[in-house]
């Protein structure tokens, strides 16, 4: 196998171990990739589109979100480490990236709260694309003969999809190896009902969604293209070694740990039942179901419910507008500060089930 090991990005390398492959790949401009993924000619992983730095104001705009979110941030992240730390012997698998900075806090708090110091690695799944096996073989190989349990770890849900690709790869991987990992998610927030553990329901602004490569450790999200890969590799991505000096990866798993410790106290709270989850998830599918019919959307990609989601549009993909529930919010700030600067029309919406929504332009090459 081709890849450098071990990498952890800008983490620590106690904090993960990153089962990504950096490359060096040209980027695409975000306009031209919105028409290769909706025209069919490529598949969103084959390509990645620059990132840049974000204006002062914005800055400004996470710094507020992340004093207004820090406090149920560390809570929620405590009350899944405390779950989890009822597990034999739990294998921490973040998916990578939204997942990383979760995993990287859960493995802190495991530590430090609950003295059981255990693995974490990063390995990536892609929509319609799967899991990376390689890497999956590879945490096999290493943990499976002492009885560990895999458990898989992300940021948030959105419509699911992520869930059910977990479900639909892990269990090819298990009759294809014979082996026998879970294919449960657990997230801090599941606002779809999708995910099999997590500490809310609610749709709330995670601080680390605001950011991209500097606060994921300075790695792209997943990349899966053959011209930069071979067979036995793992997927890949780009290690953004030029912005160290505007890194806040380790700076912002410090500061919710000091947060965390600063609590007066840390109250026990039941996590998410099942019928919640369940109500949840028909309440997520009633409104996806109605939006597309009445924003005419033939495609259920281009409709990202949730704040997390709804800033990725925003940052990543070519908007047609942003649904919020409440305008004056101030968890919306961020979304007018981007939309301001992208020249993309806000519309209220009060009657959602989130804070905010995503609508995916149609490219006139895909219309046409």
């Amino acid at each position: 196998m081709s890849n450098p090991l071990p990498f952890h990005g800008s983490y620590c390398p106690d904090d993960v171990e990153i089962l990504l492959k950096p490359i060096d790949i040209d980027f695409t401009e975000v306009e031209r990739k919105e028409q290769l993924i909706q025209s069919g000619q490529k598949h969103y992983s084959e390509m990645l589109s620059p990132e840049y730095q974000p204006s002062d104001r914005y800055l400004d705009i996470f710094h507020q979100s992340l004093r207004a979110n820090q406090h149920i941030i560390a809570h929620h992240a405590w009350l899944l480490a405390k779950y989890l730390s009822h597990r034999k012997q739990p294998v921490l698998v973040s998916l990578a990236r939204a997942g990383t900075p979760v995993g990287v806090l859960l493995k802190r708090i495991l530590k430090e709260y609950f003295e059981q110091d255990v693995p974490h690695y990063s390995i990536s799944i892609i929509r319609d694309r799967g899991i990376d096996t390689q890497a999956l073989r590879y945490i096999v190989s290493k943990h499976q003969a002492l009885g560990q349990d895999i458990v898989f770890i992300d940021g948030w849900t959105g419509k699911g999809v992520i869930g059910r690709e977990l479900h639909t790869w892990v269990n090819q991987f298990n009759q294809q190896h014979g082996t026998q990992i879970s294919t449960d998610l657990y997230v801090l927030t599941d606002i779809s009902g999708t995910a099999a553990v997590s500490a809310s329901l609610e749709d709330y602004l995670i601080p680390s969604a605001l950011l991209n490569a500097t606060i994921g450790g300075l790695i792209s999200r997943s990349v899966l293209n053959d011209e930069y890969m071979q067979a036995d590799d793992f997927h890949a991505c780009k290690f953004y070694t030029e912005w160290q000096a505007q890194d806040l990866s380790l700076w912002y798993i410090e500061h919710i740990l000091q947060v965390l410790r600063d609590l007066p106290s840390l109250k026990e709270q039941s996590l998410p039942t099942e019928p919640a989850r369940q109500e949840r998830r028909k309440q997520s599918q009633r409104f996806i179901q109605s939006s597309m019919k009445a924003l005419n959307i033939d495609n259920i990609n281009y409709i990202k419910p949730g704040i997390g989601e709804a800033i990725r549009v925003l940052l990543r993909r070519v908007p047609e507008r942003i649904l919020v529930r409440d305008i004056h919010s101030p968890l919306i700030a961020p979304f007018l500060v981007l939309a301001e600067e992208k020249q993309v029309r806000i519309e209220e919406k009060p009657d959602m089930p989130y804070q905010a929504v995503g609508i995916i332009a149609k490219t006139r090459s895909s219309s046409d």
